[in-house]
């Protein structure tokens, strides 16, 4: 992309969060101006991609079988792919329509329910259509995701056709499963995250969300439609069995999502690697120092320690007396990061090198200070403060590119069913946590990785939650985060996001040279003769 015509959207792109449930990660954010998405590879006047026109995907299967769960990842790859997609969680509009802390009627989630429900049931319905229907006619919306139980034929062929007056395609997506421990798995997920539950005793809350299933399964009907598209996920992506009647480009690049995705618990660590004999080189790929080797054996008994609090919590929580899952490593193909996980391999954890990972090359900013990018290449200076994500020095590369050279990595992640951990450079980490929670793009460039702080990513049913993790008795000098551009305050260890600094997306304001406040991802040039600049890289490398 030409950094010239990202630079607007970027200026523009929204610079706080609304929720509709949630408050971990953006995923259910309502962005109301225009912006490009991290692996967006181009943009139109519409904002719809692919020829795709419009589609409604609406989700079928029972509760606790990962129907929020598959909504919630597929509008993730969806919208970083740059694809305008929102979810309708039909729980939200009962939730909103109720009023917060208030129950539905006893019967409201009976088939057989009264008169009055019933008429509540379909008041929530109608405001969560209209809602669709606006965001596809007038905002532009691509894909909107209808996260209902929908169980039975006839209303699903109706569902399709009301859209097809409207020239709007209609997918279905069924979560299927008739595995017990998946759904026992579910049911506790749904139990921790869901807002229907905030506050309940847990006995309390998987006993009401049991019946709630109850009441539905003698009256559901699994799809077997032959004249509606549909995809049918058994056993949490075990088999796939799919029904393509119209199916577009789009609906095929879901189907090769849903191979990949999985809705099984899996906790993902990211950890920098240790310093180096030449930290300022790129090119070098140079083994760890003394001190980066001593950094690798304190992130390694950290990581150890906290898995294994982690579930004695669980047990004393009274949760099931399990094991640990397996932990994975992951690094890149450089040799800091791989002689970082060198103590991990050494306790037999297995490690594997994927050279996608690999840390953004700087180009020929490699070694420079800023001072001198400045002096010598005014121009991309210019560029880069405009668009710090899409720009590219010379012979470099942009944030831009190093996240549409990950996407086969974020397609194993989520194909990855053990524990995992990351270690990999700053560059790398901003973009795949931008990934996990749903960041902007022009936040990217300025999450804040120290040294001393592991981050863990926590999944659950509605949303992604983030912590750090603390590595002690690191020294002052190698914890600071890579100065990419003017830094922003990290938040302090085991806070989870929404924080300032960290996918928040709402980085706190940064002071120019003159006092003066600028807003998030828009960098004002330094005093060319600052002496501080010297010591600044735009480019990091560390």
């Amino acid at each position: 992309m030409d950094t010239l015509l990202t630079a607007d959207a970027a200026l523009r792109s929204p610079r706080y969060r609304r929720k509709s449930s949630t408050f971990e990660d953006a995923i259910h954010d309502l962005p109301e101006k225009a912006e490009l998405a991290p692996a967006q590879l181009y943009s139109t006047e519409s904002g719809r991609l692919f020829h795709a026109g419009r589609i409604v995907i609406a989700t079928v299967g029972l509760p606790a079988r990962g129907k929020t769960h598959v909504s919630v990842a597929l509008a993730r790859y969806l919208r970083w792919l740059g694809v305008k997609t929102r979810i309708f969680h039909l729980g939200d509009y009962r939730r909103a329509l109720v009023g917060h802390g208030k129950d539905v009627p006893d019967d409201y989630f009976f088939v057989n329910a009264s008169a009055s429900s019933v008429l509540l049931r379909q008041k929530i319905l109608k405001k969560c259509r209209e809602d669709i229907y606006d965001f596809l006619n007038h905002e532009n919306g691509q894909i909107a995701i209808y996260d209902a139980v929908n169980p039975l034929a006839a209303g699903r062929r109706s569902l399709a056709k009301e859209f097809a007056k409207h020239d709007i395609k209609c997918l279905f997506i069924e979560s299927y499963c008739d595995d017990e421990r998946i759904i026992e798995e579910n049911v506790r997920s749904v139990k921790i995250s869901s807002p229907d539950y905030q506050g309940w005793p847990e006995d309390d809350a998987v006993k009401h969300y049991l019946n709630r299933m109850s009441a539905k399964i003698p009256h559901f009907e699994s799809m077997e439609e032959t004249d509606l598209d549909w995809i049918k996920m058994i056993n949490a992506g075990e088999r796939l069995i799919i029904n393509n009647r119209s199916f577009g480009y789009l609906s095929h690049r879901i189907v090769f999502y849903l191979l990949n995705l999985h809705i099984k618990s899996r906790h993902t660590y990211f950890a920098r690697a240790g310093v180096t004999l030449e930290e300022e080189s790129y090119k070098a790929d140079a083994s760890l120092s003394p001190q980066g080797v001593d950094y690798a054996t304190k992130m390694t008994e950290t990581v150890m320690k906290h898995r294994e609090a982690e579930m004695e919590a669980i047990k004393e929580k009274g949760g099931p007396e399990t094991e640990l899952k397996p932990l994975i490593v992951w690094t890149s193909t450089r040799r800091r990061t791989v002689e970082t996980s060198a103590f991990l391999s050494a306790r037999g954890y297995q490690v594997r090198q994927r050279s996608q990972m690999s840390q953004m090359n700087p180009g020929v900013c490699e070694k420079k200070s800023e001072r001198r990018i400045r002096r010598d290449y005014p121009d991309e200076v210019e560029k880069h403060d405009l668009d710090p994500y899409h720009h590219r020095y010379p012979r470099a590369e942009s944030y831009h590119d190093v996240a549409v050279r990950l996407e086969p990595i974020i397609l194993e992640l989520e194909r990855e069913q053990n524990d995992l951990l990351i270690i990999a450079h700053e560059s790398v980490l901003r973009v795949l946590y931008g990934y996990l929670m749903a960041c902007n793009a022009a936040d990217i460039p300025f999450l804040s990785f120290p040294r001393d702080e592991i981050i863990e990513i926590i999944p659950a049913s509605y949303n992604n939650e983030a912590k750090r993790i603390k590595i002690p008795d690191l020294p002052p000098e190698i914890i600071p985060a890579s100065p990419e551009g003017p830094k922003s305050a990290a938040p302090p260890s085991g806070f989870a996001t929404p924080v300032p600094g960290l996918g928040s997306g709402m980085v706190s304001p940064r002071e120019n040279s003159h006092g003066a406040t600028t807003p998030t991802g828009v960098k004002t040039p330094p005093e060319q003769d600052s002496a501080n600049d010297i010591s600044i890289r735009i480019h990091d490398v560390v």
